[in-house]
C-alpha cells in the first residue's frame, strides 16, 4: 500500500508492475488474509496500526479479485484502468505533432511489440503486451535467470516507449502537457 502509493505519484509504470506482482503475490498466498498477514505484513516490521492498514488494503485487494473473477489469473480492472489511460494518452500523443520523439521512440519499439502480439496468441492492448514482457522479465530477473541479448535488446527499446509514455503521463497530471496543435 504504501510502495503502491508512491509508485503511483513517481512512476505510473513502476506502479502497474508492481500492482501485478501484488496481485501475484495474493494468489501465491491463496488469498488467504492470515497467510498474508503472515508472509507479506509481518515482513514489513510496522506499527500496529500501519499493519491494520496493510491488512486492510491486502483485504480489499482479495475481495476485489473474488468479485471480479481475477483469483486464478488475470487483472483487477484497477490495474486495467491504468493501460486504458495509458493506451489513451499514447494515441494522443501518436496523434499530434509536438511528439516527433515519442513517435520515434514508439516505432522503434513497434516490431517487437508485433512480435509479442504475436507470441502471446491472445488479442491485447498493445501496451498491455509491452507490461507483460517487461513483468516477465523482471520474473526472469528475480528468479536470477538469464536474459538473450536479444530479448535485452529488444526490452530496452520498449522500456524507453513505455518510460516516456510514463514521463508523458505525468506531465499530463501536473498540468504540464499541452497536446494541441
Amino acid at each position: 500500500m504504501y510502495i503502491s502509493k508512491k509508485l503511483k505519484e513517481q512512476s505510473i509504470s513502476e506502479y502497474l508492475l508492481y500492482m501485478w506482482q501484488v496481485e501475484d503475490l495474493i494468489r501465491a498466498n491463496e488469498c488467504n488474509i492470515d497467510q498474508l498477514g503472515q508472509t507479506v505484513v509481518a515482513a514489513y516490521n510496522l506499527p500496529e496500526e500501519q499493519r491494520a492498514e496493510l491488512t486492510e488494503w491486502y483485504a480489499n485487494l482479495i475481495e476485489m479479485m473474488r468479485l471480479e473473477g481475477v483469483k486464478q489469473s488475470g487483472h483487477l480492472q484497477i490495474n486495467k484502468n491504468v493501460i486504458i489511460t495509458l493506451t489513451d494518452l499514447h494515441f494522443r500523443l501518436m496523434h499530434s505533432q509536438k511528439f516527433p520523439f515519442y513517435q520515434a521512440a514508439y516505432y522503434k519499439a513497434l516490431p517487437f511489440i508485433v512480435e509479442l502480439r504475436a507470441k502471446g496468441g491472445q488479442e491485447k492492448p498493445e501496451l498491455e503486451n509491452c507490461f507483460d514482457a517487461l513483468y516477465g522479465i523482471w520474473m526472469l530477473r528475480l528468479k536470477h535467470q538469464e536474459v538473450s541479448k536479444e530479448t535485452s535488446t529488444a526490452m530496452a527499446d520498449i522500456v524507453r516507449f513505455i518510460g516516456l509514455l510514463s514521463d508523458y503521463y505525468n506531465k499530463e497530471r501536473a498540468g504540464e502537457l499541452d497536446l494541441e496543435e
